[in-house]
């Protein structure tokens, strides 16, 4: 699977894993906790702020649908109010951007329809993502295609077929650079539900980089999806659950989303390659494996019994899958306790 590169950035198996930071709506309408998610997120290590452009005009009508499910954070809310209290203004798209420039940090986000497009390109936004809601979402796939840059594509809420069916629209399209995310679009989402064996299948079925956008508390199911080959981990990011916000109950804390980036980085560094030999520096530690020792002081020609050898550390005599075949041997010269067996002591 070939790397993906952005600007001064990696993204594929070769490098650690690319974490993006979700704001989405957790500024809670303010400009300055917004810019200051984007610090909290570059001192945690997060490699990219991932912003949401849209407005409640942009995607849905007034009254078309209230939220009645039991089980959704937003129970009672009605669809066009729930976005316009989670949008992101698209004048604080530049600001945002610029204080993640300046702080060493990529900066992008999902449209949520073609004139978002148009807005980040003049933005002249890095690559962009494309949500799981939107993922079958034809018209706008093919204006993010046609922009020639990498894109991110989560797989939320959608069949194998449909899946197929827009990967291949993607690349139809001009999409050259594609990386799918597994994803489970329930929030929060729990580990039993999200199916990360699916990333190696992912992988293989498409060809392509997969990685994994992830709604679950915590960051255990993002490390292991990592040792499974996720080359990109998605987390919503806030600074404080307490602070409330649209997206809060379901994002990491500051001290959170460093642990991801360190946690999901020693993942990385531990997969290596297949290999069943002592490594370098194992090396050392093989003289503390067991071997045979004399357990009594002995004489020339005495035999050996169970009574007088021992099985101990460290390993500086002969191997213990050799024991039985020593036994009622005679030894060929005074022999004290303690000494490793060598097959020369030994008639």
């Amino acid at each position: 699977m070939k790397n993906i590169q952005v600007h001064s950035t990696f993204i594929g198996s070769d490098y650690k894993p690319f974490i993006i930071a979700e704001m989405s709506g957790n500024h809670n309408q303010s400009l300055e906790r917004a810019l200051a998610i984007v610090e909290a997120a570059a001192e945690a290590g997060a490699h990219c702020i991932k912003l949401q452009t849209y407005t409640a005009d942009t995607i849905t009508m007034k009254g078309v649908y209230t939220i009645e499910d039991e089980n959704s954070l937003w129970k009672g809310k009605e669809l066009h109010q729930l976005y316009k209290e989670a949008y992101t203004p698209w004048e604080w798209h530049k600001p945002i951007m610029d204080r993640a420039r300046e702080l060493g940090m990529m900066c992008f986000s999902s449209p949520f329809d073609e004139t978002a497009v148009d807005f980040l390109e003049e933005l002249n936004v890095p690559m962009y993502k494309i949500a799981s809601f939107e993922n079958t979402h034809f018209p706008l796939l093919k204006k993010v295609a046609q922009t020639g840059k990498p894109v991110i594509m989560s797989t939320g809420v959608i069949t194998l077929e449909d899946l197929n069916e827009s990967v291949d629209y993607l690349k139809k399209n001009g999409c050259k650079e594609l990386i799918l995310l597994k994803c489970t679009s329930t929030y929060p989402a729990s580990p039993e539900n999200t199916n990360i064996i699916t990333i190696p299948d992912m992988r293989e079925r498409f060809q392509v980089q997969v990685g994994l956008s992830d709604h679950t508390m915590g960051v255990g199911v993002a490390v292991a999806a990592v040792a499974l080959g996720a080359t990109v981990i998605e987390k919503h990011f806030t600074l404080d659950r307490n602070d409330g916000g649209v997206d809060s109950a379901f994002s990491l804390e500051p001290h959170e989303l460093k642990s991801l980036v360190i946690e999901t980085e020693r993942a990385w560094q531990s997969i290596g390659k297949v290999s069943y030999n002592p490594t370098e520096k194992e090396l050392k530690s093989l003289q503390f494996k067991r071997s045979i020792y004399f357990s009594e002081d002995l004489k020339q020609g005495d035999i050996i019994t169970r009574k007088n050898i021992k099985v101990i550390r460290p390993a500086l005599g002969v191997k213990p899958k050799y024991y039985e075949e020593i036994l009622g041997k005679k030894v060929t010269r005074d022999i004290s306790k303690g000494t490793p067996v060598q097959w020369d002591d030994l008639q």
